[in-house]
Protein backbone atom coordinates (compact mmCIF):
# COMPACT_ATOMS: atom_id res chain seq x y z
CA UNK A 1 0.00 0.00 0.00
CA UNK A 2 1.33 3.18 -1.35
CA UNK A 3 1.63 6.01 1.47
CA UNK A 4 3.18 9.53 1.53
CA UNK A 5 6.37 10.11 3.33
CA UNK A 6 5.95 13.12 4.30
CA UNK A 7 8.44 14.18 7.77
CA UNK A 8 5.47 15.88 8.92
CA UNK A 9 3.22 13.15 8.81
CA UNK A 10 1.91 13.28 12.31
CA UNK A 11 4.53 15.45 14.20
CA UNK A 12 4.98 19.24 13.09
CA UNK A 13 8.55 20.01 13.28
CA UNK A 14 9.81 23.31 13.47
CA UNK A 15 12.77 24.91 10.90
CA UNK A 16 15.25 27.20 12.32
CA UNK A 17 14.73 26.78 15.86
CA UNK A 18 16.60 25.79 18.60
CA UNK A 19 15.31 22.38 19.90
CA UNK A 20 13.40 22.18 22.99
CA UNK A 21 11.92 19.34 24.87
CA UNK A 22 8.41 18.21 23.61
CA UNK A 23 6.02 19.13 26.73
CA UNK A 24 4.33 15.19 26.58
CA UNK A 25 0.37 14.77 27.08
CA UNK A 26 -0.50 12.29 29.54
CA UNK A 27 -0.95 9.18 27.42
CA UNK A 28 2.69 10.17 26.20
CA UNK A 29 4.06 10.43 29.40
CA UNK A 30 2.49 6.61 30.68
CA UNK A 31 3.87 5.27 27.52
CA UNK A 32 7.13 6.78 28.16
CA UNK A 33 7.04 5.39 31.64
CA UNK A 34 5.99 2.43 30.53
CA UNK A 35 9.21 1.91 28.08
CA UNK A 36 11.40 3.28 31.02
CA UNK A 37 10.46 0.31 33.38
CA UNK A 38 10.59 -2.40 30.92
CA UNK A 39 6.79 -2.94 30.74
CA UNK A 40 5.83 -4.85 27.85
CA UNK A 41 9.48 -5.50 26.94
CA UNK A 42 9.40 -2.23 25.94
CA UNK A 43 6.97 -2.25 23.12
CA UNK A 44 5.00 -0.05 22.20
CA UNK A 45 1.04 -1.61 20.20
CA UNK A 46 -1.26 0.44 19.33
CA UNK A 47 -5.26 0.07 17.56
CA UNK A 48 -7.68 1.42 15.74
CA UNK A 49 -10.96 -0.38 16.77
CA UNK A 50 -13.91 0.74 14.64
CA UNK A 51 -17.30 -0.84 14.20
CA UNK A 52 -17.88 -1.75 10.56
CA UNK A 53 -21.60 -0.55 10.98
CA UNK A 54 -21.13 3.46 9.78
CA UNK A 55 -19.04 5.63 8.50
CA UNK A 56 -16.32 7.33 10.26
CA UNK A 57 -16.23 11.09 11.52
CA UNK A 58 -13.94 13.65 12.78
CA UNK A 59 -13.82 12.38 15.90
CA UNK A 60 -12.72 8.76 15.15
CA UNK A 61 -9.77 10.99 13.01
CA UNK A 62 -8.68 12.19 16.40
CA UNK A 63 -8.50 8.79 17.59
CA UNK A 64 -6.38 7.25 14.05
CA UNK A 65 -4.24 10.27 14.56
CA UNK A 66 -3.51 9.66 18.08
CA UNK A 67 -3.29 5.95 18.08
CA UNK A 68 -1.18 5.58 15.14
CA UNK A 69 1.25 9.14 16.76
CA UNK A 70 1.69 6.76 19.69
CA UNK A 71 2.87 3.94 18.11
CA UNK A 72 4.92 5.57 14.93
CA UNK A 73 6.69 7.96 17.60
CA UNK A 74 7.89 4.98 19.89
CA UNK A 75 8.76 2.66 17.04
CA UNK A 76 5.99 0.70 17.26
CA UNK A 77 3.40 -0.78 15.34
CA UNK A 78 -0.12 -0.19 14.76
CA UNK A 79 -3.26 -2.37 14.13
CA UNK A 80 -6.51 -1.65 12.20
CA UNK A 81 -9.01 -4.15 13.63
CA UNK A 82 -12.59 -4.20 12.78
CA UNK A 83 -15.34 -5.02 15.73
CA UNK A 84 -17.29 -6.41 13.47
CA UNK A 85 -19.49 -8.61 16.24
CA UNK A 86 -23.01 -7.52 14.98
CA UNK A 87 -24.32 -8.65 11.87
CA UNK A 88 -27.35 -6.33 12.27
CA UNK A 89 -25.92 -3.23 11.26
CA UNK A 90 -22.55 -4.09 9.51
CA UNK A 91 -22.07 -4.00 5.89
CA UNK A 92 -19.22 -4.76 3.55
CA UNK A 93 -19.70 -0.75 2.33
CA UNK A 94 -18.50 0.09 5.55
CA UNK A 95 -15.76 -1.48 5.82
CA UNK A 96 -14.84 -0.45 2.22
CA UNK A 97 -15.07 3.21 3.45
CA UNK A 98 -13.00 2.90 6.93
CA UNK A 99 -10.34 1.38 4.68
CA UNK A 100 -10.41 4.58 2.32
CA UNK A 101 -10.64 7.19 5.27
CA UNK A 102 -7.67 5.50 7.29
CA UNK A 103 -5.67 5.44 4.37
CA UNK A 104 -6.47 8.95 3.61
CA UNK A 105 -5.31 10.62 6.54
CA UNK A 106 -2.27 8.53 6.16
CA UNK A 107 -2.33 5.77 8.70
CA UNK A 108 -0.27 2.76 7.42
CA UNK A 109 -1.54 -0.80 9.09
CA UNK A 110 0.59 -2.81 6.76
CA UNK A 111 -0.05 -6.11 7.46
CA UNK A 112 -1.92 -5.89 10.65
CA UNK A 113 -5.85 -5.44 9.16
CA UNK A 114 -7.93 -7.57 11.80
CA UNK A 115 -11.44 -8.44 12.35
CA UNK A 116 -12.92 -9.47 15.34
CA UNK A 117 -14.50 -12.34 13.35
CA UNK A 118 -11.61 -13.90 12.86
CA UNK A 119 -11.48 -14.84 16.27
CA UNK A 120 -15.04 -16.17 17.01
CA UNK A 121 -13.81 -19.80 17.39
CA UNK A 122 -11.11 -18.27 19.84
CA UNK A 123 -13.37 -16.41 22.05
CA UNK A 124 -16.00 -19.48 22.17
CA UNK A 125 -13.09 -21.28 23.48
CA UNK A 126 -12.50 -18.70 26.20
CA UNK A 127 -16.21 -18.69 26.78
CA UNK A 128 -16.43 -22.64 27.76
CA UNK A 129 -13.29 -21.98 29.98
CA UNK A 130 -15.23 -19.42 31.73
CA UNK A 131 -17.90 -21.49 32.07
CA UNK A 132 -15.90 -24.73 33.06
CA UNK A 133 -14.73 -23.04 35.51
CA UNK A 134 -18.33 -21.66 36.95
CA UNK A 135 -17.77 -18.11 36.13
CA UNK A 136 -20.66 -18.09 33.17
CA UNK A 137 -24.18 -19.53 32.79
CA UNK A 138 -26.51 -19.88 30.23
CA UNK A 139 -29.57 -17.33 31.20
CA UNK A 140 -33.19 -17.46 30.01
CA UNK A 141 -34.22 -14.44 30.56
CA UNK A 142 -35.57 -11.85 27.78
CA UNK A 143 -33.85 -8.40 27.81
CA UNK A 144 -36.53 -6.77 29.62
CA UNK A 145 -36.48 -9.08 32.19
CA UNK A 146 -32.62 -8.49 32.95
CA UNK A 147 -33.24 -4.73 32.69
CA UNK A 148 -35.80 -5.07 35.44
CA UNK A 149 -33.81 -7.35 37.42
CA UNK A 150 -30.69 -5.13 37.42
CA UNK A 151 -31.03 -3.56 40.14
CA UNK A 152 -30.66 0.64 40.91
CA UNK A 153 -27.54 2.49 42.38
CA UNK A 154 -28.83 2.19 46.07
CA UNK A 155 -29.98 -1.39 45.57
CA UNK A 156 -28.58 -4.61 44.44
CA UNK A 157 -29.86 -6.24 41.08
CA UNK A 158 -31.81 -9.69 40.95
CA UNK A 159 -29.56 -12.83 40.50
CA UNK A 160 -31.01 -14.41 37.31
CA UNK A 161 -33.12 -18.08 38.37
CA UNK A 162 -30.93 -19.67 36.31
CA UNK A 163 -27.51 -18.56 37.59
CA UNK A 164 -26.59 -21.59 39.25
CA UNK A 165 -27.33 -24.30 36.75
CA UNK A 166 -24.50 -26.96 36.33
CA UNK A 167 -21.28 -26.62 34.44
CA UNK A 168 -22.53 -29.61 32.42
CA UNK A 169 -26.18 -27.65 31.64
CA UNK A 170 -24.46 -24.53 30.64
CA UNK A 171 -21.97 -26.39 28.65
CA UNK A 172 -24.72 -28.75 26.49
CA UNK A 173 -27.28 -25.15 26.03
CA UNK A 174 -24.26 -23.38 24.83
CA UNK A 175 -23.21 -25.41 22.35
CA UNK A 176 -26.89 -26.37 21.09
CA UNK A 177 -26.63 -21.97 21.07
CA UNK A 178 -24.13 -22.48 18.82
CA UNK A 179 -25.44 -24.84 16.89
CA UNK A 180 -28.85 -22.78 16.15
CA UNK A 181 -31.31 -24.73 17.92
CA UNK A 182 -32.16 -21.56 20.00
CA UNK A 183 -34.34 -18.23 19.11
CA UNK A 184 -33.21 -15.00 19.02
CA UNK A 185 -33.33 -13.35 22.12
CA UNK A 186 -34.22 -16.47 23.88
CA UNK A 187 -31.26 -17.59 25.47
CA UNK A 188 -27.90 -15.45 26.40
CA UNK A 189 -24.79 -16.68 27.71
CA UNK A 190 -23.89 -13.73 31.00
CA UNK A 191 -20.92 -13.96 33.20
CA UNK A 192 -21.46 -14.68 36.90
CA UNK A 193 -19.65 -11.97 38.56
CA UNK A 194 -21.45 -9.91 41.44
CA UNK A 195 -25.37 -8.45 41.09
CA UNK A 196 -24.41 -6.26 43.87
CA UNK A 197 -21.53 -4.26 41.92
CA UNK A 198 -21.95 -0.89 42.21
CA UNK A 199 -20.38 -0.99 38.64
CA UNK A 200 -23.82 -1.89 36.56
CA UNK A 201 -21.09 -3.38 34.24
CA UNK A 202 -20.31 -5.89 36.59
CA UNK A 203 -23.91 -7.19 37.56
CA UNK A 204 -23.53 -10.42 35.62
CA UNK A 205 -23.63 -8.88 31.79
CA UNK A 206 -24.38 -10.56 28.98
CA UNK A 207 -21.48 -12.33 26.98
CA UNK A 208 -23.08 -13.98 23.96
CA UNK A 209 -26.20 -13.37 22.12
CA UNK A 210 -28.34 -15.54 19.57
CA UNK A 211 -29.07 -14.08 16.01
CA UNK A 212 -29.46 -15.81 13.24
CA UNK A 213 -28.09 -13.40 10.63
CA UNK A 214 -25.74 -13.24 7.58
CA UNK A 215 -22.21 -12.29 8.65
CA UNK A 216 -20.71 -9.67 6.13
CA UNK A 217 -17.41 -12.25 6.47
CA UNK A 218 -18.45 -15.93 8.09
CA UNK A 219 -21.79 -15.84 6.39
CA UNK A 220 -24.29 -18.00 8.61
CA UNK A 221 -21.18 -20.25 10.01
CA UNK A 222 -22.19 -18.27 13.58
CA UNK A 223 -25.49 -18.28 15.47
CA UNK A 224 -23.98 -16.79 18.52
CA UNK A 225 -22.20 -13.75 18.73
CA UNK A 226 -20.02 -12.47 21.41
CA UNK A 227 -20.89 -8.82 23.22
CA UNK A 228 -18.77 -5.88 22.59
CA UNK A 229 -17.60 -6.47 26.15
CA UNK A 230 -16.65 -9.61 25.88
CA UNK A 231 -14.89 -9.15 22.81
CA UNK A 232 -12.96 -6.14 23.04
CA UNK A 233 -10.43 -7.00 25.56
CA UNK A 234 -10.09 -10.33 24.24
CA UNK A 235 -9.27 -8.76 20.58
CA UNK A 236 -6.77 -6.53 22.44
CA UNK A 237 -5.13 -9.40 23.97
CA UNK A 238 -4.89 -11.69 21.24
CA UNK A 239 -2.92 -9.22 19.19
CA UNK A 240 -0.88 -8.12 21.68
CA UNK A 241 -1.98 -4.47 22.04
CA UNK A 242 0.04 -2.98 25.18
CA UNK A 243 -2.04 0.25 25.18
CA UNK A 244 -5.45 -0.05 24.90
CA UNK A 245 -6.56 3.82 24.19
CA UNK A 246 -10.09 4.15 24.56
CA UNK A 247 -12.60 7.37 24.84
CA UNK A 248 -13.74 8.44 28.31
CA UNK A 249 -16.92 6.30 28.03
CA UNK A 250 -15.33 3.01 28.30
CA UNK A 251 -13.40 3.92 31.40
CA UNK A 252 -16.04 2.30 33.37
CA UNK A 253 -15.66 -0.93 31.37
CA UNK A 254 -12.32 -1.27 32.05
CA UNK A 255 -12.70 -3.52 35.40
CA UNK A 256 -14.97 -5.70 33.63
CA UNK A 257 -12.40 -6.42 30.71
CA UNK A 258 -9.67 -6.83 33.21
CA UNK A 259 -11.73 -9.77 35.00
CA UNK A 260 -12.60 -11.45 31.80
CA UNK A 261 -9.15 -11.13 31.07
CA UNK A 262 -8.05 -12.12 35.08
CA UNK A 263 -9.98 -14.76 34.50
CA UNK A 264 -9.04 -16.47 31.83
CA UNK A 265 -5.20 -15.87 33.11
CA UNK A 266 -4.24 -14.19 29.27
CA UNK A 267 -2.38 -11.25 27.91
CA UNK A 268 -3.49 -8.05 29.68
CA UNK A 269 -3.24 -4.89 28.06
CA UNK A 270 -3.14 -1.48 29.54
CA UNK A 271 -6.43 0.58 28.71
CA UNK A 272 -6.24 4.41 28.79
CA UNK A 273 -9.42 6.83 28.40
CA UNK A 274 -8.81 10.20 26.34
CA UNK A 275 -11.81 12.84 26.08
CA UNK A 276 -13.66 12.20 22.84
CA UNK A 277 -13.76 14.96 20.49
CA UNK A 278 -17.20 17.31 20.40
CA UNK A 279 -17.80 20.01 17.71
CA UNK A 280 -19.53 23.05 17.89
CA UNK A 281 -22.07 22.77 15.39
CA UNK A 282 -21.50 19.48 14.93
CA UNK A 283 -23.89 16.10 16.05
CA UNK A 284 -21.10 13.12 16.45
CA UNK A 285 -23.47 10.09 16.62
CA UNK A 286 -23.23 7.74 14.35
CA UNK A 287 -27.09 6.64 14.94
CA UNK A 288 -27.92 10.49 14.81
CA UNK A 289 -25.64 11.03 11.29
CA UNK A 290 -27.46 7.52 10.06
CA UNK A 291 -30.79 9.34 10.74
CA UNK A 292 -29.60 12.32 8.72
CA UNK A 293 -28.61 10.32 5.91
CA UNK A 294 -31.63 7.93 5.96
CA UNK A 295 -34.37 10.96 6.69
CA UNK A 296 -32.84 12.74 3.18
CA UNK A 297 -31.75 15.76 5.02
CA UNK A 298 -28.51 15.34 3.72
CA UNK A 299 -27.22 13.92 0.64
CA UNK A 300 -25.64 10.96 1.75
CA UNK A 301 -22.61 10.04 4.04
CA UNK A 302 -20.34 12.02 1.81
CA UNK A 303 -22.41 15.29 1.84
CA UNK A 304 -19.96 18.03 2.48
CA UNK A 305 -21.68 19.46 5.25
CA UNK A 306 -21.04 16.23 7.38
CA UNK A 307 -18.66 15.75 9.77
CA UNK A 308 -17.61 12.26 8.44
CA UNK A 309 -13.98 12.18 7.14
CA UNK A 310 -15.83 11.37 3.65
CA UNK A 311 -17.86 14.67 3.25
CA UNK A 312 -14.42 16.41 4.62
CA UNK A 313 -12.86 14.83 2.06
CA UNK A 314 -15.38 15.67 -0.89
CA UNK A 315 -15.46 19.24 0.54
CA UNK A 316 -12.02 19.79 0.01
CA UNK A 317 -10.82 18.83 3.00
CA UNK A 318 -6.94 17.47 3.28
CA UNK A 319 -5.37 14.80 5.42
CA UNK A 320 -2.85 17.14 6.47
CA UNK A 321 -5.12 19.92 7.64
CA UNK A 322 -7.13 16.66 10.07
CA UNK A 323 -3.75 15.95 10.90
CA UNK A 324 -3.01 19.18 12.04
CA UNK A 325 -6.23 20.08 13.69
CA UNK A 326 -5.83 16.63 16.09
CA UNK A 327 -2.07 17.96 16.83
CA UNK A 328 -3.27 21.46 17.94
CA UNK A 329 -6.65 20.38 20.42
CA UNK A 330 -4.32 18.31 22.10
CA UNK A 331 -5.67 15.09 24.31
CA UNK A 332 -7.21 15.37 27.59
CA UNK A 333 -8.78 13.71 30.39
CA UNK A 334 -12.14 15.41 30.63
CA UNK A 335 -14.58 16.30 27.72
CA UNK A 336 -14.89 19.49 26.21
CA UNK A 337 -16.07 21.12 23.27
CA UNK A 338 -13.56 22.43 20.69
CA UNK A 339 -14.71 25.13 18.76
CA UNK A 340 -15.43 24.47 15.10
CA UNK A 341 -13.25 27.76 13.68
CA UNK A 342 -10.37 25.89 14.76
CA UNK A 343 -10.83 23.36 12.15
CA UNK A 344 -11.74 25.40 9.86
CA UNK A 345 -8.60 27.43 10.36
CA UNK A 346 -6.75 24.49 10.31
CA UNK A 347 -7.74 23.74 6.76
CA UNK A 348 -6.95 27.32 5.73
CA UNK A 349 -3.22 27.49 6.92
CA UNK A 350 -3.11 24.20 4.79
CA UNK A 351 -4.59 25.32 1.79
CA UNK A 352 -3.25 29.06 2.17
CA UNK A 353 0.24 27.33 1.82
CA UNK A 354 -0.51 24.94 -1.34
CA UNK A 355 -3.73 25.76 -2.95
CA UNK A 356 -3.51 27.05 -6.64
CA UNK A 357 -5.13 30.49 -7.19
CA UNK A 358 -7.74 31.46 -9.93
CA UNK A 359 -10.43 33.72 -10.53
CA UNK A 360 -14.06 32.86 -10.47
CA UNK A 361 -16.94 35.45 -10.61
CA UNK A 362 -19.68 34.06 -8.53
CA UNK A 363 -22.65 36.46 -9.45
CA UNK A 364 -21.70 38.26 -12.42
CA UNK A 365 -21.86 42.01 -13.36
CA UNK A 366 -20.93 42.91 -16.59
CA UNK A 367 -18.23 45.59 -16.74
CA UNK A 368 -17.48 47.52 -20.09
CA UNK A 369 -13.98 48.82 -20.17
CA UNK A 370 -15.63 52.09 -23.56
CA UNK A 371 -12.21 53.01 -23.84
CA UNK A 372 -10.57 49.12 -24.83
CA UNK A 373 -10.05 48.45 -28.12
CA UNK A 374 -12.80 46.49 -29.31
CA UNK A 375 -11.64 42.62 -30.39
CA UNK A 376 -8.77 42.69 -28.72
CA UNK A 377 -7.54 39.87 -26.31
CA UNK A 378 -4.23 40.19 -24.18
CA UNK A 379 -2.98 37.04 -21.72
CA UNK A 380 -1.81 38.72 -18.73
CA UNK A 381 0.26 36.71 -16.16
CA UNK A 382 -1.16 36.00 -12.65
CA UNK A 383 0.77 34.00 -10.07
CA UNK A 384 -0.67 30.34 -9.26
CA UNK A 385 0.80 30.43 -5.87
CA UNK A 386 2.23 33.76 -3.50
CA UNK A 387 2.77 31.50 -1.01
CA UNK A 388 5.10 29.04 -3.38
CA UNK A 389 6.72 30.63 -6.53
CA UNK A 390 7.52 26.93 -7.91
CA UNK A 391 4.04 27.23 -8.75
CA UNK A 392 5.03 29.50 -11.70
CA UNK A 393 2.55 32.12 -13.23
CA UNK A 394 -0.49 31.18 -15.79
CA UNK A 395 -1.64 33.21 -18.95
CA UNK A 396 -5.14 34.72 -18.30
CA UNK A 397 -7.25 36.38 -20.76
CA UNK A 398 -8.02 40.04 -20.78
CA UNK A 399 -10.42 41.72 -23.10
CA UNK A 400 -13.05 45.00 -23.30
CA UNK A 401 -15.86 43.20 -21.93
CA UNK A 402 -15.40 41.44 -18.24
CA UNK A 403 -17.28 39.57 -15.36
CA UNK A 404 -17.03 41.25 -11.65
CA UNK A 405 -19.21 40.05 -8.61
CA UNK A 406 -22.10 42.62 -7.95
CA UNK A 407 -21.19 43.21 -4.40
CA UNK A 408 -18.37 44.80 -6.06
CA UNK A 409 -20.21 47.82 -7.52
CA UNK A 410 -22.36 50.01 -5.59
CA UNK A 411 -24.23 53.04 -7.29
CA UNK A 412 -24.50 55.44 -3.73
CA UNK A 413 -21.39 53.50 -1.63
CA UNK A 414 -20.01 54.32 1.74
CA UNK A 415 -17.46 56.34 3.39
CA UNK A 416 -15.11 52.82 3.59
CA UNK A 417 -16.61 51.36 0.30
CA UNK A 418 -13.19 51.37 -1.89
CA UNK A 419 -14.56 49.44 -4.68
CA UNK A 420 -16.43 50.42 -7.68
CA UNK A 421 -18.34 53.38 -7.52
CA UNK A 422 -19.25 56.37 -10.14
CA UNK A 423 -15.72 58.62 -10.41
CA UNK A 424 -13.42 56.05 -8.05
CA UNK A 425 -10.24 54.31 -9.70
CA UNK A 426 -9.38 50.28 -8.83
CA UNK A 427 -7.07 48.14 -9.92
CA UNK A 428 -8.48 45.18 -11.88
CA UNK A 429 -6.09 42.05 -10.55
CA UNK A 430 -3.18 41.51 -12.38
CA UNK A 431 -5.09 43.85 -15.14
CA UNK A 432 -5.20 47.64 -15.08
CA UNK A 433 -6.32 50.21 -13.11
CA UNK A 434 -10.15 51.61 -14.37
CA UNK A 435 -12.53 54.00 -13.23
CA UNK A 436 -15.87 53.75 -13.04
CA UNK A 437 -18.01 56.40 -15.85
CA UNK A 438 -21.36 55.21 -15.04
CA UNK A 439 -23.88 52.41 -14.89
CA UNK A 440 -26.98 50.56 -16.77
CA UNK A 441 -29.83 49.48 -14.83
CA UNK A 442 -33.04 47.09 -15.74
CA UNK A 443 -36.74 48.40 -15.81
CA UNK A 444 -36.63 47.75 -12.44
CA UNK A 445 -34.09 49.47 -11.70
CA UNK A 446 -31.04 46.53 -11.07
CA UNK A 447 -28.45 47.45 -12.53
CA UNK A 448 -27.03 45.00 -15.24
CA UNK A 449 -23.95 46.96 -16.78
CA UNK A 450 -20.73 49.11 -15.07
CA UNK A 451 -19.11 51.30 -18.05
CA UNK A 452 -15.01 52.65 -16.82
CA UNK A 453 -12.16 53.41 -18.82
CA UNK A 454 -8.94 52.09 -18.18
CA UNK A 455 -5.23 53.64 -17.96
CA UNK A 456 -3.15 51.57 -20.61
CA UNK A 457 -0.05 52.94 -18.64
CA UNK A 458 -1.41 50.46 -16.02
CA UNK A 459 -0.73 47.48 -17.28
CA UNK A 460 0.18 44.13 -14.57
CA UNK A 461 -1.26 46.68 -12.13
CA UNK A 462 0.89 49.14 -11.09
CA UNK A 463 1.11 52.96 -11.93
CA UNK A 464 4.27 54.23 -13.08
CA UNK A 465 3.59 57.82 -11.73
CA UNK A 466 3.11 56.04 -8.26
CA UNK A 467 -0.26 56.69 -7.62
CA UNK A 468 -2.16 54.28 -5.23
CA UNK A 469 -5.83 53.00 -5.07
CA UNK A 470 -7.62 51.53 -2.19
CA UNK A 471 -9.42 48.44 -3.86
CA UNK A 472 -8.33 45.40 -5.93
CA UNK A 473 -11.34 43.45 -7.47
CA UNK A 474 -10.76 40.32 -9.05
CA UNK A 475 -12.33 39.56 -12.92
CA UNK A 476 -13.16 37.51 -15.60
CA UNK A 477 -13.24 38.04 -19.40
CA UNK A 478 -16.65 37.80 -20.95
CA UNK A 479 -15.87 36.26 -24.18
CA UNK A 480 -13.44 33.41 -22.24
CA UNK A 481 -15.28 33.08 -19.26
CA UNK A 482 -16.61 29.02 -18.74
CA UNK A 483 -19.91 28.59 -16.71
CA UNK A 484 -19.46 26.56 -13.64
CA UNK A 485 -21.47 25.45 -10.88
CA UNK A 486 -20.70 26.21 -7.43
CA UNK A 487 -21.70 25.22 -4.22
CA UNK A 488 -21.47 27.14 -1.07
CA UNK A 489 -21.63 25.04 2.47
CA UNK A 490 -22.02 26.38 5.94
CA UNK A 491 -22.60 24.64 9.07
CA UNK A 492 -25.29 21.90 8.95
CA UNK A 493 -27.02 23.44 12.26
CA UNK A 494 -27.99 26.93 13.04
CA UNK A 495 -27.15 26.33 17.02
CA UNK A 496 -23.73 25.40 18.63
CA UNK A 497 -24.41 22.68 20.61
CA UNK A 498 -27.72 21.00 18.65
CA UNK A 499 -27.10 17.92 21.04
CA UNK A 500 -27.52 19.67 24.18
CA UNK A 501 -30.39 18.21 26.45
CA UNK A 502 -31.16 21.69 27.34
CA UNK A 503 -32.17 22.30 23.95
CA UNK A 504 -36.53 22.09 23.75
CA UNK A 505 -36.66 20.70 20.36
CA UNK A 506 -35.55 17.67 18.67
CA UNK A 507 -31.91 18.16 17.07
CA UNK A 508 -32.70 17.91 13.61
CA UNK A 509 -34.84 20.82 14.33
CA UNK A 510 -31.81 22.54 14.59
CA UNK A 511 -30.69 22.15 10.88
CA UNK A 512 -29.60 25.27 9.35
CA UNK A 513 -31.74 25.60 6.27
CA UNK A 514 -28.47 28.16 4.72
CA UNK A 515 -26.55 25.50 5.26
CA UNK A 516 -26.19 24.99 1.27
CA UNK A 517 -26.29 27.59 -1.53
CA UNK A 518 -26.13 26.81 -5.13
CA UNK A 519 -25.08 28.88 -7.80
CA UNK A 520 -25.93 27.53 -10.51
CA UNK A 521 -24.41 30.08 -13.48
CA UNK A 522 -20.58 31.25 -11.98
CA UNK A 523 -18.10 32.41 -14.45
CA UNK A 524 -14.46 31.15 -13.87
CA UNK A 525 -11.26 31.37 -15.98
CA UNK A 526 -10.14 28.80 -18.60
CA UNK A 527 -7.14 27.21 -16.45
CA UNK A 528 -10.09 26.67 -13.63
CA UNK A 529 -12.76 24.99 -15.65
CA UNK A 530 -9.93 22.99 -17.40
CA UNK A 531 -8.96 21.73 -14.14
CA UNK A 532 -12.22 20.67 -12.69
CA UNK A 533 -11.89 17.26 -12.71
CA UNK A 534 -12.98 15.44 -9.39
CA UNK A 535 -9.54 15.75 -6.87
CA UNK A 536 -7.51 16.99 -9.51
CA UNK A 537 -6.47 20.34 -7.04
CA UNK A 538 -7.53 22.50 -4.32
CA UNK A 539 -8.35 26.02 -5.77
CA UNK A 540 -8.30 29.82 -3.99
CA UNK A 541 -11.18 31.61 -5.76
CA UNK A 542 -9.12 34.85 -5.02
CA UNK A 543 -10.97 36.94 -2.93
CA UNK A 544 -13.80 34.44 -1.78
CA UNK A 545 -12.70 31.20 -0.44
CA UNK A 546 -11.17 27.95 -0.73
CA UNK A 547 -12.68 25.19 -3.28
CA UNK A 548 -12.58 21.79 -4.66
CA UNK A 549 -14.03 19.94 -7.44
CA UNK A 550 -16.67 17.98 -6.29
CA UNK A 551 -16.74 13.96 -7.13
CA UNK A 552 -19.76 14.96 -10.17
CA UNK A 553 -18.02 17.74 -11.65
CA UNK A 554 -15.91 17.06 -15.20
CA UNK A 555 -13.74 19.46 -17.29
CA UNK A 556 -16.72 19.97 -19.56
CA UNK A 557 -19.24 20.93 -16.47
CA UNK A 558 -17.24 21.91 -13.63
CA UNK A 559 -18.72 21.62 -10.19
CA UNK A 560 -16.85 23.55 -7.29
CA UNK A 561 -17.25 22.90 -3.55
CA UNK A 562 -16.22 25.66 -1.10
CA UNK A 563 -13.96 24.27 1.48
CA UNK A 564 -13.90 27.11 3.59
CA UNK A 565 -14.42 30.79 2.96
CA UNK A 566 -11.24 33.66 3.46
CA UNK A 567 -10.44 34.97 6.89
CA UNK A 568 -11.26 38.37 6.02
CA UNK A 569 -13.85 37.98 3.84
CA UNK A 570 -15.41 40.83 1.44
CA UNK A 571 -18.81 39.81 3.11
CA UNK A 572 -17.64 41.19 6.22
CA UNK A 573 -16.31 44.17 4.67
CA UNK A 574 -19.53 45.65 3.03
CA UNK A 575 -21.25 44.68 6.31
CA UNK A 576 -19.12 47.53 8.34
CA UNK A 577 -18.95 49.64 5.63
Amino acid sequence: MAQAQEGDRFEKKEENSAPREKQLHFIEQIIADDEKSGKFGGRVHTRFPPEPNGYLHIGHAKSICLNYAMATENNGLFNLRFDDTNPAKEETEYVESILTDVRWLGADWQDRLCFASDYFQQMYDYAVDLIKKGKAYVCDMTAEEMSAARGTATEPGTPSPWRDRTVEENLDLFARMKAGEFPDGSKTLRAKIDMASPNFNMRDPVMYRIVHAEHHRTGSAWKIYPMYDWAHGLEDSIEGITHSICTLEFENHRPLYDWFLDQLGVYHPQQIEFARLNLTYTVMSKRKLLELVKGGYVSGWDDPRMPTICGLRRRGYTPESVRAFCRAIGVAKFNSTIDVTVLENAVREDLNRTALRRMGVLRPLKLVIDNYPEGETEWLDAVNNPENPADGVRKVPFSKVLYIEQEDFMEDAPKKYFRLTPGREVRLRYAYFVTCDSCVKDEEGRVTEVHCHYDPATRGGDAPDGRKVRGTIHWVSAEHARDAQVRLYDRLFSVENPDSASNPLDYKEYLNPESLEVIAHAKVEPALADGAAPGSAHYQFERIGYFYPDTESTAGNPVFNRTVSLKDTWAKVAQKG
